[in-house]
């Protein structure tokens, strides 16, 4: 055991001394986090846009004003007719056009209707549809507030109550997908490289001749990743929380436990990685190659499973980060126990078991 303890201090000294390794364990989760929170999101902010007002009345300045201190929208220019539109698009600034017919405040009050065009720019098709259902909504609030004391045969108001995120805010589900693929990648790619750089050195021979068991090896490989890589998680958690406002309604402990089953998961397939290869490159391809698209593409963090045709929703269930995202959301924004979870954790356990015999039996074979 003495032996095992030199082992594992030793490998904690190499990464300590590697600025390379240092720098991908704790730069690169931070700036993914930054850039994720900060940089990719799916809410709208200060989109410009350009208002043609035929009418110029008191309605049509109230909804104008409306929609710009709504938080959502700049005012880019006015227009004065039709055909400045196509022109406005053409420069790409504005990204939408509201135009408001002429006589809008008299057919309002004598018509009770009036026709309010929404013109957005759908060369990037996700953005406008956003934009158009946020001013549809905006014009939708400013009608019902007009009609506050209309009476009506009968009205059916729905009333909206976004549960967990009411704010809607992009990074509630960005923080979870940066979670898993941070652990994921940073866990298996440094796992990987760390075995592989002992077989181009030479030293693994050295290792496989010494008082160590296999298992040992492995194990003292993998001890100080999960140490670092927990503290990571801790990091990621603290920058959600106090950076994004991301909250963790649910127990914090149980979600610590559930990111170091996440992280030892991540080390095996680490471990098998470095088992199939022989160079650091290549290790560093199958992991960043294997490991990081499909966590984007197929575990639910950007793109929704159930849009996804029936053989790729099939692929999504072997994902590990498919199901460490479900549990991470659970926990942070619904504030569930082990209950609502334990199906997700026993899937992460199983394969953690099955890549751990795996890389045993590869290891072991290569020793034999």
């Amino acid at each position: 055991m003495k032996r095992f303890w030199g082992f594992v201090i030793k490998e904690f000294y190499h990464i300590f001394r590697d600025k390379r390794t240092m720098l991908i364990l704790f730069g690169m989760p931070v700036v993914q986090m930054l850039l994720f929170g900060f940089v990719v999101t799916n809410e709208i902010k200060d989109i410009k846009i350009a208002i043609l007002d035929y009418s110029k009345d008191n309605v049509t300045r109230e909804l104008s004003h409306k929609i710009l201190s709504s938080g959502y929208f700049v005012l880019d220019q006015y227009l004065d007719n039709s055909g400045q539109i196509e022109a406005a698009f053409r420069k790409g600034n504005v990204k939408e056009v509201v135009v408001f017919e002429p006589g809008f405040a008299e057919k309002v009050h004598k018509l009770g209707k009036a026709n309010v065009q929404i013109l957005a720019d759908a060369s990037d098709a996700n953005t406008a549809n956003l934009i158009s259902n946020y001013t549809s909504a905006i014009v939708m609030d400013y009608v019902r507030k007009l009609n506050v004391n209309v009476i009506t045969p009968m009205q059916i108001i729905p009333e909206v109550r976004m549960m967990y995120n009411e704010q809607l805010k992009g990074v509630y589900m960005f923080v979870p997908g940066i979670m898993a693929m941070i652990l994921l990648l940073i866990s298996a790619l440094l796992t990987s490289i760390s075995i592989v750089r002992e077989k181009e050195l030479g030293t693994m021979e050295i290792l496989l001749v010494s008082p160590l068991k296999p298992i040992q090896i492995i194990i003292g490989k993998v001890t100080p990743y999960v140490l670092l890589s927990f503290i990571n998680a801790g990091v990621i958690i603290l920058l959600g929380n106090l950076v994004f406002g991301m909250p963790v309604q649910g127990s914090t402990i149980l979600l610590l436990a559930e990111c170091i089953l996440f992280i030892i998961l991540a080390l095996s397939l680490g471990i098998f990685i470095s088992t199939s290869t022989n160079s650091q490159q290549t290790a560093m391809f199958m992991s960043m190659f294997a490991l990081m698209l499909p966590t984007i593409l197929l575990s639910g963090f950007i793109f929704p499973i159930a849009n996804m045709p029936l053989i790729l929703q099939a692929l999504c269930q072997l994902m590990p980060p498919r199901w460490f995202i479900v549990i991470v959301k659970n926990i942070m924004l619904k504030g569930t126990g082990f209950y609502y979870i334990w199906f997700e954790t026993l899937i992460l356990v199983l394969m953690t078991c099955f890549f751990i015999f795996l890389s045993y039996k590869k290891f072991k074979i290569r020793l034999e």
